[in-house]
Parts: structure tokens; C-alpha cells; sequence
């Protein structure tokens, strides 16, 4: 088995308290444990940024949310990828990158969930990969429905990972993906 850890929207927009109550503040922790093994390992290691032109944008490029949280800045050897959607796969060189690398198992962490993080996995799954999440290096916020009620950041986390549980990614704890590092 080949593996790459996919680190997804580790930006700084995501701790400027705009986006309401989140859980798992210890999320982005957990993934830079997660990127140091895999740096260790040498294997690869792919950081996804979620990028607009749109300058009124959270992740507009130009504004300090845009940028990588510190504890997971790529180094100079490491590919970073902009995407312009929630899948890392949509007009991005994702898919043709993992394919040259031989690449069978995405590890996948990053933010948020139910939007970027899960979409991201599901089509990693839909295009074959073994996909894992590492659900406490992943966080979500509370979401409002159309009717007003507003669900917490834990009730979306928990409906998020365990409709990805089994049929799209096998679901892993940060601890447990290390201890068995080389069993995944």
C-alpha cells in the first residue's frame, strides 16, 4: 500500500471566529501529529487550500484567512494544491498526481467535515482509493437548516462522520492511525 495524507483547508479563516461555535479544538493538533509521521516516513503529503478571487471571500487570496494555520505550513518540497470548490478533485491536478505517485490510500484530515473534508473523501472513495479519516484531526461548526433550527458543531460532526463510516472512508482516531502507522 502507498499513502498520502491529504491536509484540507488548514487555514487561518477557520480560527478568526467568523464561522460561529466549532468543536475539536484540538483538530489541527492532531493533523500536524499526522503531517509530522508522514514527513518522518517520507511519504507523500499534499496540502489542499480552498481559494477565491472573490475579495469579499473568507478564503479570498489576497486576506490573512487565506493562509495555512502555522502548525501545518507546507514545506518547500511539498505539493500544494488551490481548489476553487469543496472536492479536491474538481479542476485541480489531484487525481493525475496520486495516480503518477502510484498512490492507493488517502489519509484524509482537515476542515471542515461536512463540507470540504467529506466531499473530498467521497469521491476519493467513488474514484477507489482506500480512504481514511482521521475524524478527531477534523472539525465542524454549527449549521443553521431552512427551518431555523441550528444543529451543534458535535451533532453535525458525529451525522458527517458516520455517514461516511463504512460505505465511503474507514474512520480512524489520530492515536490509533499512528500506533498503526504501517498497518494502514
Amino acid at each position: 500500500m502507498t499513502k498520502a495524507l491529504l491536509l484540507i483547508d488548514i487555514q487561518k479563516t477557520f480560527r478568526d471566529g467568523s464561522w460561529g461555535h466549532r468543536n475539536n479544538e484540538s483538530a489541527e493538533l492532531n493533523a500536524a501529529k499526522l503531517l509530522n509521521k508522514f514527513r518522518q516516513q517520507n511519504d507523500l503529503v499534499i496540502h489542499i487550500n480552498h481559494r477565491s478571487e472573490n475579495p469579499s471571500s473568507r478564503f479570498f487570496f489576497e486576506n490573512a484567512g487565506f493562509e495555512f494555520q502555522d502548525l501545518i505550513m507546507p514545506l518547500n518540497n511539498e505539493i500544494v494544491i488551490s481548489k476553487y470548490v469543496n472536492s479536491a478533485f474538481i479542476g485541480t491536478n489531484l487525481k493525475a498526481l496520486l495516480d503518477n505517485h502510484k498512490i492507493d490510500t488517502l489519509v484524509i484530515v482537515g476542515l471542515t467535515a461536512p463540507h470540504c473534508v467529506s466531499t473530498t473523501a467521497r469521491m476519493a472513495a467513488n474514484y477507489g482509493y482506500r480512504t481514511i479519516l482521521v475524524e478527531d484531526s477534523t472539525a465542524s461548526f454549527a449549521i443553521e437548516n431552512y427551518n431555523g433550527k441550528t444543529f451543534s458543531a458535535q451533532e453535525i460532526h458525529d451525522i458527517t462522520i458516520a455517514t461516511l463510516h463504512d460505505e465511503f472512508a474507514q474512520i480512524s482516531s489520530t492515536k490509533d492511525f499512528l500506533v498503526n502507522y504501517h498497518n494502514y
